[in-house]
C-alpha cells in the first residue's frame, strides 16, 4: 500500500496545566488505507504518547471515536484518509465540555439517556412460569431501525438545538423512547413522555391518535 504524509491539527487540552484548549500541528506518514482513528494511533505510538482520545472496536459498532473531523461529526474509524485532503482539523464533539485533548464530558448526554426509560416497563407483570414476552416478526421490524444506535453523540454534535437549549433531550434520547413506545411489549410510554417536551414527528402522530381515541372513539381504547 502506498503511504502518504499528512498533517493532524490536533485540539488539545490539559486541564492541569492548560488555561484554554489550543491546537498542536503533528506530521504523520499513513497508509492511504488507513482512517483517521490509526493516523491518530500513530502519532500516540511514535510521537506523542500523552495526547487522549477514546476508542476501543475499530469497527463502527462501539461509538466510542466520536470526534469533529474538518468541521463534522464522524466516528474516527470511519473517516477514511483516501477521502480527506492533506491537513486535517481534529478536535472533541461539539456541544460538550472537554475533560482532555479529544475526551469528553459525557455526563448529560448519559443523564438524559436514563430520563426517558430506556427499557421495557411491561404493560402487566407474568409470573416467570408464564413464558416470555412474544413478539411477532412484523413487531420487530417496526421498531428495528431505532435500536441500532450506538450512542456515539454525533447527532448531539450535529444538533444546533443540543448546543443552544440545555434541557433539549437530544435526538438519540428521542430516538430511544420512541424505539420503546413503539415496542409490541411495551406499556411505558405515558411515563416517557413527561420527558419528552421535543419529539419526533411519530411521536406526534402517536400522540394525536391516543386523544382521538380516548375522546372520540373510547370504544376503541382497551
Amino acid at each position: 500500500m502506498s503511504e502518504r504524509t499528512f498533517e493532524l491539527e490536533v485540539l488539545r487540552y490539559n486541564p492541569e496545566t492548560d488555561r484554554e484548549p489550543h491546537f498542536q500541528l503533528y506530521s504523520v506518514s499513513c497508509e492511504e488505507e488507513w482512517v483517521v482513528l490509526d493516523a491518530l494511533n500513530r502519532i500516540k505510538e511514535t510521537l506523542d504518547p500523552t495526547l487522549n482520545y477514546r476508542w476501543s472496536c475499530h469497527m463502527a459498532v462501539c461509538g466510542s471515536c466520536g470526534m469533529m473531523i474538518n468541521g463534522e461529526p464522524k466516528l474516527a474509524c470511519k473517516a477514511f484518509l483516501r477521502e480527506l485532503p492533506d491537513r486535517i482539523r481534529v478536535e472533541p464533539l461539539a456541544h460538550f465540555p472537554i475533560e482532555r485533548d479529544l475526551v469528553t464530558v459525557i455526563d448529560d448526554f448519559i443523564g438524559k439517556l436514563k430520563r426517558v426509560k430506556p427499557y421495557l416497563i411491561p404493560k402487566a407483570e407474568k409470573a416467570l412460569t408464564e413464558g416470555e414476552y412474544l413478539q411477532t416478526p412484523a413487531q420487530l421490524k417496526k421498531i428495528k431501525q431505532y435500536t441500532l444506535c450506538i450512542n456515539c453523540m454525533l447527532c448531539y454534535a450535529a444538533c444546533p438545538e443540543y448546543g443552544l437549549i440545555p434541557k433539549f433531550i437530544g435526538p438519540a434520547a428521542i430516538a430511544l423512547a420512541h424505539r420503546y413506545n413503539q415496542d409490541s411489549r411495551d406499556g411505558g410510554r405515558a411515563e416517557r413522555q413527561q420527558e419528552m417536551a421535543a419529539a419526533l414527528q411519530q411521536v406526534k402522530i402517536a400522540s394525536t391518535v391516543d386523544w382521538y381515541q380516548e375522546h372520540l372513539m373510547p370504544w376503541l381504547r382497551k
